[in-house]
């Protein structure tokens, strides 16, 4: 069941530019019972102060106050939707299904994005018209919101280290045209933990996916955290996505390509200066 509490676009004030200038950016957040997090979020969104701007929510059903704190900036969301008994990605889907702009992205409910992110990201847009998809860096903090570590990533030179190293594709930090979202069909329902895995991958189907060398969001690292819970899963789900393009390889051929893999990604980033 879906219920629509607001649908208004915010639009704040902003030294240049004008809504119809700048492209319009389309943030979703799923959530569910994160009540010390969503309001710091909902900020870090509205507080960019950019003027095209279109956020939607979609809550699972939360039972420990967030809807109460959702609500409160019910006239400066565009949607709130509320979705009891699903999971991320069926909120996510729903979410982007209600979407307008021409740039999306999502963030979850105990995630930030960094102040002037979204200029940044139009102006890469508006510099850059043959690119689809684009990421920045992020940070780590903790559950009271400090710092624990800058995370530089390497760009994506292509899928063998994305594959048999790590997904290092900060999910907060990417941003993408409605057009690719709509090209390669969205988020995958089957997966609820690895769906950002699942769907870059495919981006990387159709497009290069370029990089910026610029902190655009900050991850929460808490013990409540669904892929902190659920490592298991998460590992099988990867798994299942990367066997769409690996096939049926030995698995001690997967560990001496995990080996250099994770080499060559090591090397990248020292050479490009991402561990200082």
């Amino acid at each position: 069941m879906t219920s629509t509490l607001a649908k208004t676009t915010f639009v704040a004030p902003f030294a240049s530019g004008s809504p119809t200038e700048l492209p319009k950016i389309t943030v979703v957040t799923p959530c569910y019972n994160h009540a010390p997090f969503i309001e710091a979020t909902i900020q870090s969104v509205l507080n960019q102060g950019y003027p095209n701007l279109e956020y939607i929510i979609i809550d699972g059903g939360s039972t420990d106050g967030s809807l109460e704190i959702i609500q409160k900036y019910a006239e400066q969301l565009a949607y709130i939707g509320i979705e009891p008994n699903t999971g991320q990605t069926y909120k996510l889907i729903q979410g982007f299904a209600k979407a307008t702009g021409d740039i999306f992205c999502s963030v979850n409910s105990d995630d930030l994005f960094e102040p002037g992110t979204f200029h940044q990201v139009a102006d890469f847009f508006q510099q850059n018209p043959q690119a689809r998809v684009v990421y920045g860096d992020y940070s780590w903090i903790d559950v009271q919101g400090k710092l624990i570590k800058r995370k530089k990533e390497l760009p994506f030179f292509n899928r063998f280290i994305y594959m048999y190293d790590i997904v290092y594709i900060p999910q907060p930090s990417t941003f993408w045209r409605r057009d690719l979202y709509e090209e390669v069909g969205g988020f995958d329902i089957q997966f609820d933990l690895a769906m950002d895995a699942d769907l870059w991958i495919r981006f990387a189907d159709v497009t290069p996916i370029y990089h910026i060398r610029s902190f655009w969001s900050q991850f929460r690292k808490h013990p409540q955290q669904k892929s902190q819970q659920k490592l298991l899963k998460m590992q099988a789900e990867t798994d299942a996505i990367w066997h769409r393009y690996r096939g049926d390889e030995a698995q001690w051929l997967i560990k001496i390509k995990k080996f250099f893999a994770m080499g060559i990604r090591v090397f990248g980033k020292f050479i490009t200066g991402c561990f200082w």
